[in-house]
């Protein structure tokens, strides 16, 4: 082997954002994840030549899976008005409905979001596209493309915040008498069934402990709809060398087997968990790896939010909160344009909504609740 092969690539100080990083939408593209083959065709935005400096990820859809911003109402209405819905472009981290930028390095240049929208449209004219859709972009994305013919789609996840504990159970005194047994006893009946969980960094993943985690993410999904996971097991080999700085797996034991993971990515403000899976069902041990166990780490590391992924109510009960999540539309079809602005507006009052009403669920003390 070569020098240069064997010297292991070089890490960041600084701990952006996972997504966006070229190693894990390299590793979604060559490992035949998200590529032409599966539906996802890489058109992205580049700056200047280099094709490796993505500016913004753009893709070519003929299908709506893997978004998790749902728009097949959107589809069928246009099918059954005798157009095409696909193909359609997509700026976003496939499979992962994390909010985070969706443009890289230049988001305070001048003029920078226009000149986007410019070559988006570029590409919309040339693929004779129905749309162009941007999921869950950050507050600085959001704002940059302010002034561009976009729609605000609003939906809603929930996220745990750090309120400065320094460990669990100061995370467990903010919440009501009731909801702190809950947890606790939730807890307790995983260890009573002899179980035990740590959380292993990425460098720390062994060979075996990836393979497992693929077998149960895979195991996740055809329990779930009989269907195969998006992720290949060449994905999660590839990120486990490029980027393990900001991985990490929690890994339940019984007997010293493994029986169960959870994998987190993570930058310096916010812990991201993705995929879990089981090989049986053990009373609470999802909510132990997914949550309990995240939220630990999370306090450890001074991290100030943790976000569980998408939906899941029951998130509520346990201390995460409802936030407003984001994406944009451009609509080429003026007459849809108008009819999804109505329902787009019609949407965000009913998630208006429900975030006022889950926040009055929250199972926090009053003094603990957080600011409206």
């Amino acid at each position: 082997m070569s020098k240069a092969q064997s010297t292991p690539p070089e890490r960041p100080t600084t701990l952006e954002y996972p997504f966006l990083r070229r190693e894990f939408l390299t590793a979604l593209e060559t490992s035949g994840s998200a590529c032409a083959e599966t539906g996802w065709q890489p058109l992205h935005i580049v700056a200047g030549d280099d094709p490796k400096k993505i500016t913004m990820p753009l893709y070519l859809k003929d299908h709506s899976m893997g978004e998790y911003v749902f728009d097949h109402a959107w589809a069928n209405a246009y099918h059954q008005s005798g157009l095409n819905y696909y193909p359609k472009l997509v700026s976003s981290i496939p499979f992962t409905p994390s909010t985070g930028p969706r443009i890289n390095g230049i988001q305070s240049a001048e003029g920078c979001y226009t000149n986007i929208m410019e070559q988006v449209l570029e590409r919309a004219a040339e693929q004779d596209v129905s749309s162009w859709h941007i999921l869950f972009p950050s507050n600085e994305n959001l704002q940059g493309f302010a002034n561009q013919p976009l729609l605000n789609r609003h939906g809603v996840q929930y996220h745990w915040f750090n309120r400065g504990y320094a460990c669990f159970d100061d995370y467990l005194a903010a919440m009501n008498s009731r909801k702190r047994k809950m947890v606790r006893r939730e807890r307790a009946q995983v260890a009573a069934q002899d179980i035990t969980v740590s959380v292993e960094l990425g460098e720390q993943i062994d060979d075996n402990t990836w393979q497992l985690f693929h077998q149960l993410y895979q195991r996740t999904y055809a329990k779930r709809n009989g269907s195969r996971g998006y992720l290949t097991e060449e994905f999660f080999k590839q990120i486990s060398v490029t980027m393990p700085e900001q991985i990490a797996m929690a890994v339940a034991r019984k007997k010293d087997r493994a029986i169960a993971c959870a994998l987190y990515f993570f930058d310096d403000e916010s812990l991201y968990g993705r995929y879990w899976g089981s090989l049986g069902e053990y009373n609470h041990l999802h909510f132990e790896l997914c949550y309990y166990t995240g939220i630990e780490f999370a306090i450890r590391r001074g991290l100030t939010r943790y976000d569980a992924g998408a939906q899941g109510e029951h998130k509520i009960v346990r201390g995460f909160e409802p936030v407003c999540t984001h994406s944009l539309h451009w609509i080429k079809h003026p007459e849809f344009r108008q009819a999804i602005d109505r329902f787009i507006h019609q949407e965000r009052i009913a998630v208006a909504q429900h975030i006022e009403q889950a926040t009055a669920i929250l199972p926090f003390k009053t003094d603990d609740l957080p600011l409206s």
